[in-house]
């Protein structure tokens, strides 16, 4: 393992601390930023794109543009705003490229998922917990888009009411709705098995990857930058 993939994620540095030290010269504190955001930018990626190799490409592309725009951040909002803003703009983009429509799924998607409940503390429902933790994710990743981007950002990442709606340039009684939505679409005899990190797992191998091929793309834009820098010959 390289330094900069081990540095630790839990590092509690504020981003204004990391952006500072970054554009003093420390780029390799910006693995400490994609670390940060890798779980969130993941999230919010599936909750637009269904396709999990898309959403790491986006992520990727997301990280070096905000790599590149760094000193043009004025923390006029948060960070983390700004950040899932360009990645939300990254998987917009490719959807447009690919002529990809948002597809509204079945509002009834979830008809069949009545379960019978079970003593708990037994393993037929230990093992009935696991499955309907299985359904919930693969549920979350059917919904409508419009509402299954809000229900991530939301339910799962703890995003505020403001937050979401500045990220999605809607309302927040947009968000309200949609929100709500997503929820009666995903039963409320459901709501209570699920926990939100359970919930579209970015892993700590798919960090670490993630970190690696940012880390490597920074690197290559520094050296490009060096060469245009040096005296013709």
């Amino acid at each position: 393992m390289t330094d900069h993939l081990n540095q630790a994620g839990s590092d509690r540095n504020s981003d204004q601390e990391l952006i500072a030290r970054i554009l003093e010269g420390e780029k390799e504190c910006y693995t400490q930023i994609v670390r940060r955001y890798n779980a969130r930018l993941f999230r919010v990626g599936l909750g637009i794109m269904a396709n999990e190799t898309d959403v790491e490409e986006a992520m990727q592309v997301a990280y070096i543009n905000a790599y590149e725009n760094l000193a043009k951040f004025q923390f006029k909002s948060s960070f983390s705003t700004w950040l899932t803003r360009i990645m939300i703009n990254e998987c917009l983009l490719r959807l447009r490229k690919k002529k990809t429509d948002f597809q509204l799924n079945d509002p009834h998607m979830l008809q069949e998922l009545n379960h019978q409940q079970q003593e708990p503390g037994t393993p037929v429902s230990a093992a009935l917990n696991a499955e309907l933790k299985k359904i919930l994710d693969e549920s979350v990743r059917k919904l409508p888009d419009i509402y299954r981007v809000v229900f991530v950002m939301r339910e799962i990442e703890q995003m505020s009411v403001g937050e979401t709606q500045e990220c999605l340039e809607i309302s927040e009684s947009n968000v309200k709705i949609r929100l709500n939505r997503a929820k009666a679409m995903l039963r409320e005899s459901l709501s209570r098995y699920y926990q939100k990190d359970d919930l579209l797992h970015f892993h700590l191998s798919r960090c670490d990857r993630m970190v690696e091929a940012v880390w490597q793309k920074l690197l290559e834009i520094e050296s490009n930058i060096l060469q245009e820098q040096s005296p013709k010959k």
